[in-house]
């Protein structure tokens, strides 16, 4: 086991690497990649505010910081370029997801400077149809339509506004939890949904699909009493259920349904499509009052999540294209994430213990497998198929060194001051701990 300091000097150094590729154009931005053989001339791509490879993804590793150290002058500075380029795109904005547009202006704006999401909020009301929120973005190809998903849809909207509060939440939370509704597709276990109404291939697990749906209506449906809306998430569950598989006392969903064409593990075991995310979904139950699903109690549900995560040999790399990653979307960081959010939770128990054994041995892979130099710390994922399998080092919160830095930064806090460690919640997390953790962090910004 390696020292909690050995974690949170990594940490620091990832978030160095990262803080001396912040650039300066019309406010902060980052490049998402930074090639290590000839970096060249690189300019904003599109997404560059966005919570998932942009600025607005630096918020939640500024809020962890701000647990276990005051923020330095150049941190502030960024904090605020921040809240201001946010702030400024509020009224032209047009992409309305969590991970690619204004929710996560929201979630960014609300870990810095409590109080700026509102003219965000404001502005996701007005852009709001029956439908849900119209894409901008590129992810499904030719169509504007609302998407469902947490990434790029209606459910990361939701969850924002629930996270969120505030004036606009219950509008935002109704407006959305209904149009997912509208959009499900009725199986025969109970209710299923596309990325986007009528998509014949389906994702079924927690960023794109039923499983992150249900999470999303859950704990709308807690927040604005509405039985409908727990109803649905009931449902979500019994699908997710009917197209898993519960064998030796775990839990797995697959990746793709049917199998995609693309050349890709039939089950993973990351946040984004695998148990580590869809055990959210469970935790969501819980938070709505839901004590069972399909004669399974949600805790025993999580807590096989849990259990096909920890069996299933991660963070070794077995083959190529089982674990080729350590970000947090999909890969090592993200897992070690939900696995301290379980055992903190499950604080006091025998169960706790493992959980703690296992997000450490993914803080031990990620330091066994940083790229350092004198500009800091990051990392390299692999894409076995490419020519060059080695990829550039990424610098995102979802994809890259910020993220990663997070999840090192958290693990060191949790060893040094146990499981009442305060965690910082996420639109997309915060029910999976208990209530007196959840903590957004100090403003960083007045």
């Amino acid at each position: 086991m390696t020292t909690s300091e050995v974690y949170r000097e990594l940490g620091e150094a990832a978030w160095t690497w990262v803080l001396g590729q912040v650039r300066e154009d019309a406010g902060p931005w980052l490049p998402e990649t930074v090639p290590e053989e000839d970096p060249g001339e690189q300019a904003p791509d599109e997404d560059r505010d966005s919570l998932y490879a942009g600025i607005a993804g630096l918020a939640p590793v500024l809020a962890e910081i701000a647990r276990h150290r005051p923020p330095t002058a150049p941190e502030q500075a960024l904090a605020a370029g921040i809240v201001d380029r946010l702030s400024a795109r509020a009224s032209v904005e047009t992409e309305p997801s969590l991970y690619l547009g204004l929710a996560g202006h929201a979630t960014a704006l609300r870990l810095l400077a409590p109080g700026r999401e509102a003219t965000v909020l404001r502005r996701l009301a007005e852009l709001a149809t029956p439908e849900g929120w119209r894409t901008t973005t590129a992810f499904v190809p030719d169509s504007d339509a609302p998407l469902t998903d947490i990434v790029t849809g209606v459910a990361g909207v939701v969850m924002t506004a629930v996270w969120t509060g505030g004036p606009y939440a219950e509008e935002l939370a109704r407006t959305g939890g209904e149009a997912l509704l509208r959009m499900a597709d009725r199986t025969g276990a109970g209710l299923d949904w596309g990325i986007s109404p009528g998509s014949e291939s389906r994702c079924p697990n927690y960023s794109h699909g039923a499983a992150g749906v249900g999470a999303a209506l859950a704990v709308a449906g807690a927040a604005l009493r509405r039985e409908d809306f727990v109803a649905a998430a009931v449902d979500a569950a019994r699908h997710v259920l009917s197209v898993g598989s519960l064998a030796d006392g775990g839990f797995v969903v697959p990746h793709t349904i049917p199998p995609s064409k693309r050349e890709v593990e039939p089950v993973t075991y990351t946040w984004c499509h695998g148990p580590a995310g869809t055990s959210h979904l469970f935790t969501a139950l819980a938070h709505a009052g839901v004590p069972e699903v399909a004669g399974h109690t949600v805790g025993e549900l999580r807590r096989r999540c849990l259990a096909s995560t920890l069996a299933s040999g991660i963070p070794e790399r077995l083959r190529p294209g089982f674990w080729d990653n350590d970000g947090r979307c999909c890969g090592t960081a993200g897992v070690g994430d939900v696995l301290l959010d379980a055992a903190q939770d499950l604080a006091g128990t025998p169960e706790a213990e493992p959980l703690v054994r296992a997000a450490v041995r993914m803080g031990d892979a990620l330091v066994e497998r940083a790229v350092r130099d004198a500009a800091g710390a990051r990392w390299r994922f692999v894409e076995y198929r490419a020519e060059h399998p080695l990829l550039p080092p990424g610098t995102s919160w979802m994809q890259g060194a910020a993220g990663v830095a997070a999840y090192l930064l958290r693990l060191a806090r949790y060893l040094d001051t146990g499981p009442d460690a305060p965690v910082v919640s996420r639109p997309d997390q915060w029910w999976a701990v208990p209530a007196r953790l959840r903590h957004e962090g100090p403003a960083l910004v007045g």
